[in-house]
């Protein structure tokens, strides 16, 4: 016999209530899973009374009572401490007789993870490093790295202390209702200016950018010329609708495995065609000694220094795809491996990016580097590896969009409707969320002119919530007394550095819009 008995009928949520001896985290599995509205199905019937004579994890249970609620009443519908994503025992139960799905490999898991990493943010750092001086920069890269992955060790070794299934749950298990929702609105804050400026970087690729009165062509202009339908918002328009559109239909994670790895593999296109053209141009002599340290002018240029941190953040945030990767894994014990590989290949991505991008442009580097593959790189075929540093970046972005958006809907979902059913078991919720979404960051990618601005502004708020403030806060509390001296001094050093820096980098971009030259006007 089950330990848990649901009958579905029109209109009507119909549960077993009697399921004191299973734990807490699975009963709230169960909770979350079967309390669901449903359409009156026969085949669900048939399905759900199968059950009575189907063993469930060698689990004798006689159900003795039987609670009926109508749909309408919202209170019992899922406790915010609910996993927001399906979790592996509805995987059990469910999909694995549609799908025959039994967990998400090491691999996929690495290509994910590194895809979550490596977006945007690559393209800032040459731009970021040539600023604070190549070696203040690279030893930068690698000083974040760390923090990260112990950042994330925080999150994972809480989730399974309080057995959260999402970064929102720990949170909430730390900090209540008032915490879930604060970092919630931070990882939906971060991600959407992250999608943001993907969108934009897919318009400077395609259709071309301004940069100091200069014009920068996109490469299908310079393909086809100025036409209608070359236009940035035509452009955008047919990604949104052929690319993104069918990717973000995906309800599982790991569905996005095979577009992620060709999306890390696009990454290293770029940058083997970068350290290839700068280490042939150096073999030549046509590139200059390279500024090592910081060049300080004035007051004005010491502060702008610290608005490379956030840039350095942002580039490595992860933390809100970490357990709903870990979710679907066949040995979720394997996660903190699967981290700190995926950390160690991006960071050198990083910095093989960040080294030769500021060996190969100087002084020169534009703060989206992109921007500066469109013009005599001064070595043969240089117009055809222009074109095939921008496409293949272009279309890298475009496969890490869909895995930065499956957090996102989630985390609105559970602003949003924090006491409804997961979103991937409710067909007009989930589409109608993907579309208000997708046409918010549509817009937003025609108003936003600077990568450098969007950066700055999410890197600097609530993207260092998401990566250092709210793990080292949920250590300190410690609410489990798990916690080791270590993993608290750490938990100080992060939260500390994370706020000097970010608010000075806001002064810092204060300062700079109302001063000229360094002196205020």
């Amino acid at each position: 016999m089950v330990p848990f008995i649901i009958l579905k009928f029109p209109g009507f949520y119909t549960c077993h209530d009697d399921i004191g001896h299973v734990s807490s985290r699975v009963k709230a599995s169960l909770t979350s899973i079967y309390c669901t509205p449903t359409h009156g199905s026969w085949l669900s019937i048939l399905f759900n009374l199968s059950l009575l004579f189907h063993p469930f994890n060698g689990l004798n249970h006689q159900p003795d009572k039987m609670t009926i609620m109508p749909s309408s009443d919202r209170k019992y519908r899922r406790s915010p401490r609910t996993p927001l994503t399906p979790r592996k025992l509805r995987d059990q139960l469910f999909e694995a007789h549609e799908s025959g799905f039994d967990g998400a490999s090491i691999s996929g898991a690495v290509f994910n993870l590194s895809t979550t990493i490596v977006g945007a943010g690559i393209m800032a750092l040459p731009a970021t490093v040539n600023r604070l001086g190549l070696i203040p920069g690279l030893i930068t890269i690698i000083f974040v790295s760390m923090l990260t992955e112990s950042s994330i060790d925080m999150i994972l070794r809480f989730s399974r202390a309080s057995k959260s299934a999402t970064y929102s749950g720990v949170a909430a298990d730390a900090f209540g209702g008032p915490g879930r929702n604060l970092l919630q609105a931070c990882i939906v804050i971060n991600n959407l200016g992250m999608l943001v400026v993907y969108m934009i970087i897919i318009g400077d690729v395609l259709s071309g950018t301004w940069v100091e009165g200069f014009r920068h062509r996109g490469v299908i202009e310079e393909w086809f010329g100025e036409h209608w339908w070359t236009m940035r918002s035509a452009l955008l328009l047919s990604t949104t609708l052929f690319v993104f559109a069918p990717l973000i239909s995906f309800k599982r994670v790991d569905s996005l495995r095979y577009t992620s790895a060709l999306s890390v593999g696009l990454a290293v296109v770029f940058v083997a065609i970068t350290a290839g053209v700068a280490i042939v141009k150096l073999m030549e002599g046509k590139i200059g000694m390279p500024r090592l340290m910081p060049k300080l002018v004035n007051q004005a240029s010491f502060w702008k220094l610290f608005t490379t941190v956030p840039v350095l953040v942002t580039a490595y945030i992860c933390h809100h795809n970490v357990l709903p990767i870990e979710n679907e894994l066949k040995d979720p014990t394997q996660m903190k491996s699967i981290v700190r590989k995926s950390l160690t290949f991006c960071s050198s991505v990083y910095i093989a990016t960040s080294f030769f991008g500021v060996l190969l442009f100087g002084d020169h580097t534009l703060d989206d580097v992109l921007a500066n593959f469109d013009g005599d790189l001064g070595i043969p075929y240089s117009s055809l590896l222009d074109d095939l540093v921008r496409v293949s970046y272009g279309l890298h972005l475009m496969l890490v969009f869909p895995i930065v958006f499956y957090s996102l809907r989630l985390n609105v979902d559970g602003l949003l409707f924090p006491y409804a059913i997961p979103i991937a078991f409710d067909n007009r919720r989930f589409f109608s969320m993907t579309v208000a979404l997708m046409f918010f960051i549509f817009m937003g990618a025609n108003f936003i002119p600077s990568i450098w601005d969007a950066f700055q502004f999410t890197g600097a708020t609530a993207a260092v919530c998401v990566g250092f403030i709210f793990p080292a806060a949920i250590t300190l509390r410690d609410t489990h007394g798990i916690a080791t001296k270590n993993d608290k001094l750490i938990s100080w050093m992060m939260i500390f550095l994370a706020v000097s820096t970010s608010t000075v980098a806001v002064i810092s971009d204060i300062y700079s819009i109302f001063s000229v030259d360094g002196v205020i006007t």
